[in-house]
């Protein structure tokens, strides 16, 4: 089997939502999914990662993985790069689990658990306008989401009062009003419901402190991106100005960012995208990584439907995963639009997918729609990319001259290559 081309689809409905489709010679099809600057990642997957690609076996994902993350890392990782990365990673994991007719959970190590809690983010889609009445009837919220068996949530409480002065400035009076919602609902619920807090990395940090103290009687479940995660030494002070966990961050990219947060005091629950921060194959490798600090992970959501899956698997076959993000606004309003099927959550938990691979597929009309931009790539590596970055795999010329006693080292090329 090989892979025969690349293709990513756009939606004009959702312009930052980018669908990625391996396809292989034998017609099985690999989907992934990434979301942000969807035109520059669509950029990334066909200009550069398409080419290393096309024409190999698509079941070395790992070996796929470190040649793509080499050609970024060559000039400075992040961005659309790793967004790209982590879209094709999931679309091969979802071709392996195919091959082998089994969900990928069970290809990484099998079934730690077949279910997973979920709390959910208060967003607004449709008839779905959890976002806009948590201001207005918070009780009622949370009525409506412990009805479905939901028992954790998340709301930005502080948002909207850090817009003004771009969080430079925090009111007394502005941060009462703010956390008038959650005090009604610790005064009705008790601790029935957990509430997570995210900042959106929107304050400075003698501000976030005195939020964190402020919210310390109302028992969040964590506070999430209350200031930017480019500094661990500050978000360190933010966390022992508190006994709440600080959860950090679904913008860090790979498990070298994430390390800084996981073997530092900086955090308490690390928050990967797995859409963003490298795939499947990545955010294993961070779960491991924090397991060995006995940290919790809680991957991050709210992007393309896609994620959801993908994270579910990394949720079933991870010990130290403790919940799963979920929008119920988003999962009950245009996700069935995309794909086919949906996932499932029931009673407050993400089932686990039992199909072969991801357990989903792109539904065909997605393709149809007017607004739909497709983009396809069959070529592979070219010259001018080998000579830009000697980390990729050598020519196929070169590699046929290469024999079993070949020495491995020869000709300035990484052992990153096809026997």
């Amino acid at each position: 089997m090989i892979i025969s081309n690349i293709e990513t689809i756009r939606v004009g409905q959702f312009p930052d939502l980018l669908f990625t489709q391996v396809h292989t010679d034998t017609g099985i099809v690999g989907l992934g999914e990434t979301w942000y600057a969807a035109p520059t990642v669509e950029s990334a997957i066909h200009d550069y990662f398409g080419p290393l690609l096309v024409g190999r076996n698509p079941s070395e994902i790992e070996r796929h993985w470190q040649t793509m993350f080499r050609l970024s890392d060559h000039a400075g990782y992040g961005g659309a790069e790793l967004r790209a990365i982590s879209a094709l990673d999931v679309a091969l994991w979802d071709i392996k689990g195919q091959t082998l007719q089994l969900p990928i959970f069970e290809v990484l190590g099998g079934g730690m658990r077949h279910r997973i809690k979920v709390y959910n983010t208060l967003g607004v889609y449709g008839n779905i306008t959890d976002g806009y009445d948590v201001w207005n009837d918070p009780v009622g919220v949370v009525h409506s989401l412990l009805d479905e068996g939901i028992t954790a949530m998340k709301m930005s409480p502080t948002d909207f009062i850090a817009r003004e002065t771009d969080g430079q400035i925090l009111f007394n009076d502005d941060l009462d009003f703010a956390l008038k919602p959650l005090r009604s609902i610790r005064d009705k619920f008790g601790m029935e419901i957990d509430v997570a807090n995210d900042g959106h990395a929107k304050w400075n940090l003698p501000n976030a402190m005195r939020i964190v103290r402020e919210m310390e009687p109302l028992r969040p479940m964590w506070h999430e991106e209350l200031i930017s995660p480019l500094n661990e030494v500050a978000h360190a002070r933010l966390q022992s100005a508190t006994s709440t966990p600080i959860a950090a961050a679904e913008r860090l990219m790979t498990r070298y960012q994430h390390r800084r947060f996981i073997e530092s005091r900086a955090a308490m629950i690390t928050m990967p995208d797995l859409t963003w921060t490298g795939g499947i194959s990545e955010v294993k490798k961070i779960g491991i990584l924090a397991s060995a600090h006995q940290m919790p992970i809680a991957p991050h959501d709210c992007v393309g439907p896609v994620n959801m899956f993908a994270c579910a698997h990394i949720a079933m076959s991870t010990p130290n995963v403790m919940i799963m993000e979920y929008n119920r606004a988003l999962h009950k309003g245009w996700y069935n639009d995309l794909i086919e099927p949906n996932f499932v959550v029931e009673d407050g938990y993400l089932l686990a997918p039992n199909e072969p691979g991801l357990g989903t597929r792109l539904k065909q009309s997605v393709k149809d729609r007017r607004d739909a931009i497709i983009r396809v790539s069959d070529r592979k590596e070219e010259s001018w990319l080998m000579s830009r970055n000697r980390y990729t795999y050598p020519p196929q010329a070169m590699q046929d001259e290469f024999t079993s006693s070949t020495p491995r080292r020869s000709a300035g090329f990484s052992s990153v290559y096809y026997d």
